[in-house]
């Protein structure tokens, strides 16, 4: 699976996690030269708190388009160390 944004590959990774129709990427598939930390967090009542990346590529930027969970509660253990993308991230094979 690949995750592109304005025709960069954000993320490559055969080792997908879908929850909700959402693929996690592992943390260390990411270019993290794209990333930007933010100050935004959202809580999910069975995953628990998200926290967000913006990507900025080659000079655009993407407010919170990626997400994660730093420490998920134990029902959604296995995307601990994964990032997800929305906000027109393409996710494609």
């Amino acid at each position: 699976m690949k995750a592109i944004w304005n025709g960069q590959v954000i993320a490559e990774s055969n080792d997908t996690v879908v929850v909700e129709g959402n693929h996690y990427f592992p943390v260390d598939s990411v270019n993290r030269e794209y990333l930007a930390d933010s100050a935004t967090h959202t809580v999910c009542g069975w995953k628990g708190t998200a926290s967000y990346y913006s990507l900025n590529v080659d000079g655009a930027a993407n407010q919170d388009a990626v997400w994660y969970y730093p420490e998920p509660k134990a029902a959604a253990a296995e995307i601990q160390g994964r990032v997800a993308f929305w906000k027109g991230v393409k996710v494609e094979a």
